[in-house]
């Protein structure tokens, strides 16, 4: 459960970094940089997961030998990033005009009004979409057992043939997953109250 949250955590940490970056090109005057985030949001959405996982897990062990944990997490990361980036795009664009107006009307540079007053309200407005993407992203993390790692089904899967019993493990794996969806949901949901407290 412990390696499932490493997973988790560090795919969400580098998923909205990605997301954001892409969310930002997106939205750029320049027809390239939106031309580069079109191209990776269509081509991460436009394959599957454990396409992406092998790719990264067996497709570059040929110039470098990527460890299980960082194929899966960058792997996760990637797949997630594409949503998010969507997300923050919508949430970005659908703050006032005025709002960007008014911070450079107080001698703010459009970076820094971004930075300021648009990317913090539009955070708040994404919470709850990406409470959802983080739910997924940890759902998903189960596709790691495909290239052998020990997390929570893989173990169950293993004891389970071991057993001879596949499905009390994977009942109880499915308990776990429960868990940590409304360990998540908790956390989501109280980040969106204390934002609120503004309204």
């Amino acid at each position: 459960m412990v390696l499932t949250l490493e997973l988790t955590i560090v795919s969400i940490l580098i998923g909205v970094a990605i997301g954001l970056l892409f969310a930002l090109l997106k939205i750029s005057r320049f027809k390239i940089f939106k031309l580069i985030s079109d191209l990776y949001i269509y081509l991460i959405r436009g394959t599957p997961l454990i396409v992406q996982i092998f790719i990264l897990y067996f497709g570059l062990s040929g110039l470098f030998l990527l460890p299980d944990f960082w194929a899966a997490s960058l792997a996760l990361a990637l797949h997630n990033g594409a949503y998010i980036a969507e997300i923050l795009r919508g949430t970005i664009q659908s703050i006032d005009k005025g709002q960007m107006e008014a911070g450079r009307s107080l001698g703010m540079t459009k970076s820094l009004a971004l930075r300021r007053i648009i990317l913090p309200q539009a955070f708040r407005r994404a919470l709850p979409p990406l409470g959802n993407q983080f739910i997924i992203c940890l759902k998903d993390s189960s596709l790691a057992a495909f290239i052998s790692m020990d997390e929570l089904f893989n173990i169950a899967t293993t004891l389970g043939a071991n057993n001879f019993d596949e499905m009390t493990y994977l009942l109880i794996v499915a308990v776990y997953y429960l868990i940590l969806v409304a360990l998540l949901t908790f956390i989501v949901s109280r980040a969106e109250k204390y934002l609120a407290v503004s309204d």
